[in-house]
């Protein structure tokens, strides 16, 4: 009988240590991690964020199924609750307490894109440039007009726009404002080669100069590529003769109204220092953020003796040149005609 009653109780004992070590097994290792059709897999930790946030933020979100087992888990697994890291993580439907807070500890986080082009103004490269990451456009348009933050780069609050160039990059999601501006001067100070510098410096040009310039020259040809080492050619021709630089684009920038199609003798009085029919020289910051190829544009511009363009009256987004005023006139007349018969007034 006494025999009996100690195989019972450790038959129980055996129930209940099979039915703990289950559950702790389960808890552990059995899928928690749910990922609806149309539900971003992509979970976010906020910066600050504490362990009751990410909790929170998984559970009310749908991501996990049971909070107490992962909760349970999370208290097993060393120093994570106390060493929440930030970033966008990507969560794999399916996934077990295990994997998920291994992942969440790692700090293993998904790269995101960041693309910024076609920008004209500080406040655009803002909103752009921080459209997939963390920190706010409001924070890094601050930083970039702080005058002491900018001349740490060597830069005004101007000129600070031409250290940005246009194209994708990959980006931590919880990357700082500050971190940002720190990533993209390494790419300017990798862009500018010695061999750029030094054709910069035949030109007489500072490197920003180089970026204002190019700024115009892609604003004046914006559709083929293939002809603004033409159109650099003929800025510095006039920059070299002291010329006015005469450019439309300039005048509207300076406005401000990009909704101008037709440059008139009202646009031409509007003072402001973009004004290159007023002011000699150029303007003292970038109209645009020029590509790498209007860049370059400048720097290899095309040798030549014109000193005037205007569009070609067959609208194909090229440009007729002159050398002399008279062919000048002759071509710009054709392109009036032409905007007129198409009712382009403004």
């Amino acid at each position: 009988m006494f025999k009996k009653v100690i195989i019972s109780i450790l038959l129980i004992g055996l129930l209940i240590g099979a039915y703990v070590g289950y559950n702790m097994y389960k808890n552990i290792y059995q899928p928690n991690v749910t990922i609806a059709k149309n539900q971003d897999k992509y979970f976010y930790v906020h910066t600050g964020y504490t362990f009751d946030n990410v909790v929170n933020d998984l559970y009310e979100k749908g991501y996990i199924i049971n909070r107490n087992s992962f909760e349970w888990v999370a208290e097993k697994k060393s120093n994570f609750k106390n060493n929440i890291k930030a970033g966008r993580y990507l969560l794999k439907d399916g996934m077990s307490n295990n994997e998920l807070i291994d992942l969440l500890r790692s700090g293993e986080q998904e790269p995101v894109k960041v693309t910024f082009n076609n920008v004209r103004t500080t406040r655009e490269l803002a909103g752009k440039i921080t459209k997939n990451l963390e920190c706010d456009s409001t924070e890094f348009y601050e930083l970039i007009t702080d005058k002491t933050f900018t001349s740490k780069y060597g830069f005004n609050t101007i000129t600070i726009l031409t250290m940005f160039l246009p194209n994708t990059y990959e980006f931590y999601w919880n990357t700082s404002a500050e971190q940002l501006v720190k990533r993209m001067a390494e790419e300017y100070k990798n862009f500018w080669t010695e061999e750029r510098k030094a054709k910069a410096k035949k030109l007489n040009l500072s490197q920003s100069e180089v970026s204002i310039l190019a700024s115009i020259v892609q604003a004046e040809q914006s559709v083929h590529a293939d002809e603004r080492a033409k159109v650099a050619g003929l800025y510095i021709n006039r920059l070299r003769k002291g010329m006015l630089l005469q450019s439309d684009p300039t005048v509207v920038y300076g406005i401000g109204d990009f909704n101008i199609n037709r440059v008139l003798t009202k646009h031409l009085q509007y003072n402001s220092p973009y004004n290159t029919y007023m002011y000699k020289g150029l303007p003292p910051g970038p109209i645009n953020l020029p590509s790498i190829k209007s860049l370059d544009a400048v720097l290899n511009y095309e040798k030549h003796n014109y000193i005037y363009m205007c569009a070609k009256y067959d609208f194909s987004g090229y440009h007729a040149f002159a050398a002399d005023y008279n062919t000048h006139i002759n071509n710009a007349r054709k392109y009036q005609q032409e905007l007129n018969r198409r009712r382009i007034y403004n």
